[in-house]
């Protein structure tokens, strides 16, 4: 199952669940509408159609309402449900060498994984074994950790585990995993009514007059704490049968990407022996207890065996790896999971795609990427990228990568990555950012260009990647004047590099898609092929003009892409490449952000079947055709392999 499919089935889990919701919510007025009835006439069987309506709306307005009001709490995003566990940022300055292993880590499997480096949280006071992923999209996923698990696990213990919450953000699960903290909340709010009409049943006057009103407040009450507990653990019964299923292919996909089994393996056999084990001693533990690497909550639940469980059992899990030990991994293996505002003016057109890298690289003419694969890599967790991004990284002079952690440093480096090699350009860019830009960012620029001036062209992404969270960490005025100001370095020569529109897509899809703070879906709008025609046909003659000298290589690459979309018989659609302009490009890139997975399945696949039309794709192609698919929301890893091997740190 690709990124595609497990994105669709993510949606189908979200119908099915507000299915289960629906039925629960039916039952739960069937039932407290016999209770109310009881209460009143002695006799279940009176029909008061007037009373079922208040009661249905009663019902409706509580669980409904409840579970609105706490998902509106949840549009922050991962950063609510980590800070509501109790957990603190880790400052990517910090001195805590636990924190630093852990943030390497986190960074290179985001960049290997073709996501934002997530925000990392920390559970200081949690001593249990544990750790968790939470957010809408790969975009603003933050990780957390217990301080058990920074401290009681080695390197590749931690690794496997931050391995398996990958795979849960990459597989869609975090959307489903924030919508049920939503609905069960709903459902807990009528036995928290039950427990206040009880109290005050139970203390109310106690001379006759009031009797059976205190009575009839005594059974509805009783009767609703019974129902919203049998609600309750309804609503823990769903969240068990959806969780533990996604908890073993989460083990089998941290175990794909490390080429480790004995990683999370002894994780888990370490929170087995450990005293404190997985569990979490926060209040909010429990409505949480499903987003967890293990068991964080078990309570009055503990009795109930595996039933109530939102995990498996440890053993069972280290037995299902344990057939992974001593397997030789193959790369087609690893990397199977389941097994614009615009830049410039709107008359500016594609084929002004010119020009050099600001940074130019010693590069090969041509890489082998095949545009099968291109699909296949989308949302995968590959170890050869694991392996290839510790290159990246290690040739990263350290001042440039601690420069990433700081929001001046990373504002620095986006603009330094922009700046041309030709004196006068360059001299036009420094006297606009002298005008716009504060004294510690212009010292930096100046004390890390001749660093990136001698960095590989291989690394610009990922070093962008890099520096996402210290910008995120920024106001939204910064981020706001950073994409300007990159507008401006851009057009100072009056030619759009490859290289340059792949850096101002990637950074503009990881700022825009993050601010602001209230972090929603990008919901699905297009569902039909012929609803983003005219997108595609933008997006695919764009790129078939790049790269191509004569108007017959760029007819044969635009049909190269366009054969790879589906299409009904009859339709009578455009077929001919186009000029267009940037802006264009740009408003079909957010569109198709809008289509379904499928679609955007077909949308990708037919992106890289007309960037690979000629067979070969320059370092700069390849970077833009990974640029476009980021911009679909859709994770994709680097092409390229790391030019050295890397240490670990």
């Amino acid at each position: 199952m690709n990124f595609f499919e497990h994105q669709d089935q993510a949606r189908q889990n979200t119908v099915y669940l507000l299915g289960l919701f629906l039925v629960a919510v039916i039952v739960m007025i069937a039932l407290l509408y016999g209770v109310v009835v009881y209460a009143l006439h002695d006799n279940f069987l009176i029909w008061r159609p007037e009373l079922l309506l208040l009661v249905a709306l009663g019902v409706v307005a509580t669980v409904g309402g409840g579970s609105v009001y706490k998902s509106i709490q949840l549009r922050g995003g991962g950063k609510v449900v980590a800070e509501d566990l109790g957990g603190t940022l880790v400052d990517r300055m910090t001195g805590d060498e636990l924190e630093k292993r852990l943030l390497n880590i986190v960074e290179e499997m985001a960049i290997a994984s073709g996501i934002s480096v997530p925000e990392v949280y920390v559970l200081g006071e949690e001593q249990g074994i544990n750790a968790f992923a939470a957010g809408f999209t790969p975009n603003d996923a933050v990780i957390g950790v217990t301080r058990g698990c920074l401290e009681q696990l080695d390197r590749d213990e931690l690794q496997g585990v931050i391995a398996h919450e990958f795979s849960h953000i990459l597989n869609g699960d975090m959307r489903l995993n924030l919508r049920l903290i939503g609905v069960i909340q709903g459902l807990i709010l009528i036995y928290i009514m039950g427990r206040v009409m009880l109290r005050g049943s139970w203390w109310g006057g106690s001379d006759n007059s009031s009797s059976k009103g205190k009575d009839s407040g005594l059974i509805i009450g009783l009767g609703m704490v019974v129902i919203g507990g049998i609600g309750f653990f309804c609503g823990r019964l769903i969240k068990s049968a959806v969780s533990r299923q996604r908890e073993f292919l989460a083990d089998a996909s941290a175990v794909q990407f490390t080429r480790n089994p004995d990683g999370i393996s002894g994780a888990l056999q370490k929170i087995a022996g450990y005293k404190s084990g997985s569990k979490v001693t926060n209040p909010r533990a429990e409505e949480a207890s499903h987003l967890f690497f293990g068991e964080a909550f078990t309570g009055i639940f503990e009795s109930f065996g595996q039933i109530f469980a939102t995990h498996p059992p440890v053993k069972e899990r280290v037995k299902r790896l344990e057939g992974f030990a001593g397997r030789t991994w193959s790369v087609e293996e690893t990397g199977n999971n389941a097994s614009m505002s615009s830049i410039a003016s709107g008359n500016e057109m594609v084929a002004g795609f010119a020009g050099s890298s600001p940074q130019p690289q010693p590069q090969p003419e041509s890489l082998s990427v095949s545009p099968d694969r291109v699909v296949a890599g989308v949302g995968t967790t590959n170890p050869k990228h694991l392996d290839n991004v510790r290159g990246f990284l290690a040739d990263i002079p350290e001042p440039v990568r601690m420069a990433t952690r700081d929001v001046n440093g990373a504002i620095a480096i986006i603009y330094s990555l922009l700046l041309h090699t030709d004196p006068e350009v360059r001299d036009r860019q420094m006297s606009s950012l002298r005008e716009s830009s504060p004294p510690p960012v212009l010292e930096m620029i100046q004390n890390l260009s001749p660093y990136l001036e001698s960095l590989n062209a291989r690394t610009r992404l990922p070093l962008i990647d890099l520096a996402i969270p210290a910008l995120r960490g920024g106001s939204v005025s910064q981020c706001t004047q950073l994409l300007k100001q990159a507008r401006v370095l851009i057009k100072a020569d009056n030619h759009l590099s490859l290289s340059e529109y792949a850096i101002f897509v990637v950074l503009r899809q990881r700022l825009t898609n993050y601010f602001p703070a209230t972090q929603q879906e990008p919901k699905v709008k297009f569902t039909e092929i012929k609803q983003i025609w005219s997108d595609c046909v933008i997006v695919l003659s764009a790129l078939a003009r790049v790269g191509q000298d004569s108007p017959g290589a760029v007819d044969m690459a635009f049909q190269a892409g366009l054969l790879r979309l589906p299409r009904n018989s009859g339709e009578t659609l455009p077929t001919q490449p186009g000029e267009y302009s940037l802006t264009q490009v740009g408003e079909s890139l957010k569109r198709l952000e809008l289509a379904a997975p499928k679609l955007k399945q077909a949308v990708v696949d037919a992106c890289a079947y007309t960037v690979l039309a000629d067979h070969h794709v320059t370092l700069d192609q390849a970077e833009l055709l990974r640029a476009i698919v980021i911009s679909l929301n859709c994770p994709i890893p680097p092409f390229l392999d790391a030019p050295s091997s890397a240490n670990q740190r």
